[in-house]
């Protein structure tokens, strides 16, 4: 963390630490992507890392603060103050209809001919059978559009996935399968005592006999996560402030790697 550019400022506040792995491995994602050949690539191409990568960071941030109060307000000012996140779009999300727009870049009419915007502001219902795939040609955007219907995923990899939705998600189930080793650990120490005071000729009986299931805590829920897809389907629901009907998609963690299970 000492070589990212975050570190060098004065006084950062606490509960940063909270969110700095992720913005570490999206800045290194970042650099990997700038430095990467574009050999292959359509010219405009070249740039949807860097307005994916710009969106990703920023809807982190901002989902974290706004979504799942996660981080205070002193961290959220601090990433603005400091430009680790783009607060021109921050601020575009926060208004009617712009609630999902993936860069500042796509309303400017100024950069369309006709004096129009993005063909990814346009709803998937109002476009024709040829527009259904198209995506922006500077962002990679498939459709930013609020309102039933749009793809959950805005670029269809993994740089339109919900980080903060996946995070809280994942220390969720981790939480609840260490509630679950605790109490497991409970009962075995409850049986043990039961059988202790058994093998004792029945000192203790009259306490131990007594004893219910309620004395041991609730019981594990079923079907605590085993996998992925599980984690997936709650981020998904803790990520439901967003378009219902739009696709989900697959975690992962890691340098982007940095969201893999």
């Amino acid at each position: 963390m000492s070589t990212n550019r975050w570190d060098r400022k004065a006084k950062v506040p606490k509960g940063f630490s909270y969110l700095a792995p992720v913005l570490s491995a999206l800045e290194n994602e970042l650099r990997d992507k700038v430095r990467e050949s574009n050999a292959g690539k359509r010219n405009t191409e070249s740039m949807w890392p860097v307005h994916q990568i710009n969106w990703q960071r920023s809807r982190y941030v901002y989902d974290m603060y706004y979504t799942h109060k996660k981080i205070s307000k002193k961290v959220y000012d601090y990433c603005i103050k400091n430009k680790l996140v783009d607060a021109a779009l921050i601020a575009k999300w926060k208004k009617t209809g712009y609630e999902r727009l993936c860069s500042t870049y796509v309303i400017n009419s100024n950069n369309y001919k006709f004096g129009t915007t993005s063909i990814c502001r346009v709803p998937l219902k109002d476009r024709s059978p040829e527009q259904m795939t198209a995506q922006d040609p500077t962002t990679g955007c498939r459709g930013c559009a609020s309102g039933v219907g749009q793809p959950r995923n805005v670029f269809g990899n993994k740089y339109g996935q919900n980080l903060a939705a996946v995070q809280v998600a994942r220390e969720k189930r981790m939480e609840e399968l260490e509630q679950k080793r605790l109490l497991e650990e409970q009962q075995e120490e409850e049986e043990e005592e039961r059988a202790r005071a058994n093998a004792g000729g029945g000192e203790g009986d009259s306490e131990t006999d007594d004893d219910s299931d309620d004395d041991y805590g609730p019981t594990p829920s079923a079907g605590v996560w085993a996998g992925g897809s599980k984690l997936e389907l709650e981020s998904e629901r803790l990520a439901e402030g967003e378009d219902d009907d739009e696709d989900a998609h697959e975690p992962s963690a890691k340098k982007l790697k940095t969201t893999s299970a």
